[in-house]
């Protein structure tokens, strides 16, 4: 017989099937409302932890539907939101700050589905709800925070090499060094480039030997994309900690990103976090001079005014001991001592020696704990806003060094355990390489997500059922067995996609759409070759052999050419383009199996067992 496959091939169509219907069922489940609850650095999560959970959602009379517990969180399920949110509330207030609550959306799926790692796939913003930032990074401030970075190399170089200067200081965008002989000057002129290679220098107009020195070109540019690309870092850092779920978090253009949180609710909380641009400089104290000249404006040189969080003023050394770059770890809690709200620092192996070496040497004296935050204020003037920054710099702490230290150790001084718990997140997320600015943000309910996913599961339904009647109508039982090679292209890229773990967007909606309509292209390029052979005369059985056969060739060119189109849009493509050219390139290799592969099983199952077929109901 012609019309007869291999016992394998019909083996292989089923397993590809029934695996593709076991795979795209935890679909059809849903997500309950939930709270994660992880812990924090130094706080594991045990059976007590759990147990605490419990008895606090008990004591408040808010039913959970679940409670489950890995090896890294507690998942508590809710039949409702208004449950959830309360019970975030409570859980937060029992656990303290040693834990982090999280508002999630967690997958309904039996547990004999997820043993066998059969997941949804994640729904993007546009379908699950969250909020959307877009975020410009003010690279003009991460070049001057480089140019600031090579004052302090600049004048160790001239040190070690005994190049002496009269003074090396930052003017605007440039570093202004002065020496007391045109021979320093040579001497020091040489240098910087032999062991500055990214920096520009040449002699000061008008200066008496001087030297202008500014960052390079390359430098420039070098240090605005590592701003960007540091920011990216950080900001993904800063959303783990907030405990979601896929979020996306990618680089727009030369200094713009963009931020999408999907199933967030607590939008205030996430924009404070995100927008935040804190860190922490450690400094002695200036004890050597009087406050009361400083505060009348004689500050020295090598000194700067500040003021503590009580209003009084402190004369704090310019030289930074260590900063909230070298901070590794960094947790929330309470000084053992007083009981008052305390963050417990790490730093790194640099960090850690500086600390030691500058408290070995001025045991007894002074250190300040620097707070630094760059904030927007928004004003509105004649209808329009205006956003002006500033930078609020205030000594958090002052304490005597009793004795040495390094690695570990305390600050404390902080209004609440809300602000410890916060700055301990900042610090441990890592510093905003340059401030980011909120340029757009929007924000998509719930209830909008699920009217997208209504209407985009009624536009596939709607052209299915359109293409299946047509189908049926114009190629009779021919018809009807590619409606059922449809329905299985769509079982197969659901599968697929959620085996992937692919986050489906309202544009991967539209390219499921797209692909019902495509797909049923190869079976009509089949059909149309069977009535072709028809007509020449052939058997039924050699028509339907010759049809799928001669199709092949075209079906492959056709499906290529749009292949090779969907992987340049993933390519080349950001966010909702590689969305819906991830969903078109799967379709393209499910629609090609299904088509061809599902049908002609089908139609060898129905025809190829006859030896003699009087005619074909093919239309």
């Amino acid at each position: 017989m012609i019309n007869q496959y291999p016992l394998w091939k019909y083996l292989l169509v089923f397993i590809v099937v029934s695996a593709g219907a076991l795979y795209a069922l935890p679909n059809i489940y849903g997500e309950d409302p939930a709270i994660q609850v992880s812990a924090t650095r130094g706080a594991d999560v045990t059976e007590n932890t759990q147990a605490s959970v419990q008895t606090a959602l008990q004591k408040a009379a808010i039913p959970a539907s679940k409670i489950e517990r890995t090896p890294s969180a507690i998942l508590v399920r809710f039949a409702d939101t208004e449950a959830q949110l309360k019970a975030q509330e409570v859980v937060k207030q029992s656990l303290g700050e040693n834990f982090t609550v999280a508002l999630n959306l967690a997958p309904s799926t039996p547990q004999w589905l997820r043993s066998l790692n059969a997941s949804p796939m994640f729904l993007g913003l546009d379908l699950r709800g969250g909020i959307y930032f877009l975020m410009e990074v003010d690279v003009d401030a991460a070049v001057t925070q480089t140019a600031e970075r090579y004052v302090d190399e600049l004048r160790a170089l001239l040190r070690t090499n005994k190049a002496r200067y009269i003074s090396v200081a930052k003017q605007g965008d440039a570093i202004e060094a002065k020496f007391q002989s045109a021979d320093m000057r040579d001497k020091a002129l040489a240098l910087v480039r032999k062991e500055l290679p990214n920096l520009t220098v040449v002699e000061s107009d008008g200066a008496d030997f001087g030297l202008r020195v500014t960052l390079s070109e390359k430098e420039a540019r070098e240090a605005k994309k590592f701003a960007v690309q540091q920011n990216v870092t950080t900001l993904r850092n800063r959303v783990n900690e907030l405990g979601v779920s896929e979020p996306v978090i990618q680089q727009q253009g030369e200094r713009r990103i963009v931020v999408q949180l999907p199933g967030v609710q607590d939008t205030a909380r996430a924009k404070e976090i995100l927008g935040a641009t804190a860190t922490l400089e450690f400094r002695l104290a200036d004890e050597s001079h009087s406050v009361t000249e400083a505060v009348q404006g004689r500050v020295p040189a090598g000194s700067k005014l500040y003021k503590q969080r009580n209003g009084d003023p402190i004369l704090l050394q310019k030289r930074v001991i260590v900063t909230g770059d070298q901070i590794t770890d960094a947790s929330s809690g309470l000084d053992q001592q007083d009981g008052s709200a305390a963050v417990f620092i790490n730093l790194d192996g640099q960090g850690a020696r500086k600390m030691q070496d500058t408290t070995k040497e001025n045991v007894g004296k002074l250190m300040a704990v620097v707070f630094i935050e760059n904030k927007t204020d928004t004003r509105t003037v004649d209808g329009r806003e205006i956003k002006t920054k500033r930078q609020v710099e205030e000594v958090i702490n002052v304490a005597r060094i009793r004795e040495p230290f390094g690695k570990r150790f305390q600050i404390t001084g902080l209004d609440s355990t809300s602000e410890a718990r916060d700055l301990a997140l900042l610090l441990r997320a890592g510093a905003l390489k340059a401030p980011v600015d909120i340029v757009e943000e929007r924000t998509v309910g719930p209830s909008m997500g699920a009217e997208n996913i209504a209407r985009g599961f009624n536009s596939t339904l709607y052209g299915f059922a359109a293409i299946g009647v047509f189908m049926t109508l114009y190629y009779l039982v021919f018809g009807f067995i590619s409606v059922i090679a449809l329905s299985v292209n769509l079982l197969l890229l659901i599968s697929v996609l959620s085996l992937l773990q692919a986050t489906l967007t309202l544009p991967g909606m539209a390219g499921i759409a797209l692909t019902v309509g495509m797909a049923i292209d190869a079976n009509v390029l089949i059909f149309e070759r069977i009535r072709e052979e028809l007509r020449n005369g052939n058997t039924p059985q050699a028509a339907i052999h010759a049809g799928y056969d001669r199709a092949w060739s075209t079906i492959v060119d056709s499906n290529i050419t749009i292949l090779i189109a969907g992987i340049s849009l993933l390519l080349l493509g950001s966010g909702p383009v590689r969305g819906f050219a991830v969903v078109l390139c799967i379709g393209i290799l499910t629609s090609m199996f299904s088509a061809v592969m599902v049908s002609r099983s089908i139609v060898n199952l129905y025809y190829g067992r006859r030896r003699k077929i009087a005619k074909l109901a093919i239309g």
